[in-house]
């Protein structure tokens, strides 16, 4: 049970790609939060900023009105306050003006005495409220405000500021407080305006940021996503090419257990394909670093016509035929990768440019421009397989499918090209083109 319950975890572990993938939209979450978090900050001080301005500016104009409210008092001898000349020169009904008094001697709210209240307001608040206002004026001894509503349910601000007898001195409470009231309902639409206003900007900028981050953050992965990628394919390589070999030691060592073969016979096989893995692991090696990027070109004037030569000189062409045409031809390049290529081209045309039972005649020609073709008088190619002849795996059977594909990567490494076409003789032509020194 145990070991089962072990293989059902593993099975449901994310794979590397998909952790990159996923830190690609954490990435984009932390930047779209943060963005989010910034935006909202300043959202809060805009509209806080706003409502306090508007607020501000309607209490100055209120002020005003007051004060000159306030000017227009009068105390009688017997300290009765009048408001006779208030109520003549200004019109307090609109806005309303309530003139409200504290008797002294007294110091409780329910002492307080209104003194004069407009008839016809053109805002009518509950008189409570009122009452409120001028005690909070009166008793703190400054300027009172307060947010209310009339008895129509319209918003209002309502306003009070004390004022003294004009015998006080320093210390002396005030006398009462006039109370305004001013209807604040277009201020609030401007307000609430602005919000929404704030609310989808900052919306929009969270969401432009947001796929702004992702494009970054994709950017960001992509070079893991491309060597992950390049790593699963050096794995898939690996794997589909050591297969068979190992399949092919296998079976041969059961065979020699067996005593079925010849032991001389055993080791030459044994022999043989042990150069084969080896020359796979090489070449995948070389693919793996060709892809990656990390191959460093060791660039050198080198004679192309030359070092085919001795690839020729150096290659397995027992039973086959291989003729050499060149010309001198001096090409900056990586002799070591140019040898590979080469020596693939080569390998290629010998295993398949040629039918079965027939040896291989292949003609390998150099010219002064740095190019090397490679011709066969084999079954030439596949019209379904020239569109993909330099990706892994497409050679055909008995090879490891990795030699054209190298040869191609080694061209492109070197700001050259590397064609396939139908030969004149009907077999396949390869033409491997390298920058020249000159």
């Amino acid at each position: 049970m145990s070991r089962l319950r072990v293989r059902f975890r593993g099975s449901g572990q994310v794979t590397p790609t998909a952790r990159v993938r996923r830190l690609r939209w954490r990435i984009t979450a932390l930047f779209a939060l943060t963005s989010a978090v910034g935006l909202g900050i300043m959202a809060v001080f805009a509209v806080r900023s706003d409502d306090a301005r508007w607020r501000e500016q309607l209490d100055r104009s209120m002020n005003v009105d007051t004060s000159w409210a306030i000017g227009l008092l009068e105390t009688e001898e017997d300290d009765r306050l009048s408001t006779g000349v208030l109520a003549d020169v200004m019109g307090t009904g609109c806005p309303p003006l309530t003139v409200i008094s504290l008797p002294r001697g007294t110091d409780k709210a329910a002492d307080l005495v209104v003194e004069h209240a407009p008839r016809r307001p053109c805002l009518t608040v509950p008189a409570a409220q009122v009452r409120a206002v001028a005690a909070s004026a009166v008793f703190n001894d400054e300027l009172a405000t307060s947010d209310r509503r009339t008895t129509d349910g319209e918003p209002v601000r309502v306003f009070a500021m004390p004022f003294y007898h004009p015998d006080a001195v320093e210390g002396d409470p005030p006398q009462g407080a006039i109370v305004t009231v001013s209807d604040i309902s277009d201020q609030l639409a401007d307000h609430r305006r602005l919000v929404w206003l704030v609310t989808a900007g900052c919306l929009v900028l969270v969401g432009v940021s947001a796929g702004v981050g992702h494009v970054l953050s994709g950017r960001a992965v992509r070079p893991a996503l491309s060597v992950l990628g390049q790593q699963e394919a050096f794995l898939a390589d690996a794997a589909h090419d050591l297969r068979t070999p190992a399949a092919s030691l296998r079976t041969l060592a059961e065979t020699a257990l067996r005593g079925e073969t010849d032991s001389t016979d055993v080791l030459r096989r044994t022999l043989r394909l042990a150069e084969g893995m080896g020359g796979l692991v090489d070449g995948l090696l070389t693919r793996a670093r060709l892809m990656s990027g990390t191959v460093t070109l060791a660039r050198e004037p080198l004679r192309l016509d030359q070092l085919v030569e001795a690839v020729v000189a150096d290659a397995p062409v027992e039973g086959h035929r291989v003729t050499v045409r060149t010309e001198a031809s001096v090409v900056n390049a990586d002799p070591d990768l140019v040898r590979r290529a080469v020596a693939n081209l080569l390998g290629n045309a010998l295993v398949h440019g040629h039918l079965p039972g027939v040896p291989a005649d292949v003609r390998i020609g150099v010219t002064q421009d740095g190019a090397v073709t490679v011709d066969d008088a084999g079954p030439g190619l596949p019209p379904q397989v020239a569109g993909a002849l330099f990706e892994r795996f497409r050679s055909g059977s008995g090879s490891t499918g990795l030699g054209l594909s190298i040869a191609s990567w080694v061209a492109h490494a070197h700001g050259g090209t590397l064609t396939a076409d139908r030969g004149e003789r009907g077999g396949a032509r390869f033409v491997l083109h390298l920058p020249t020194s000159g």
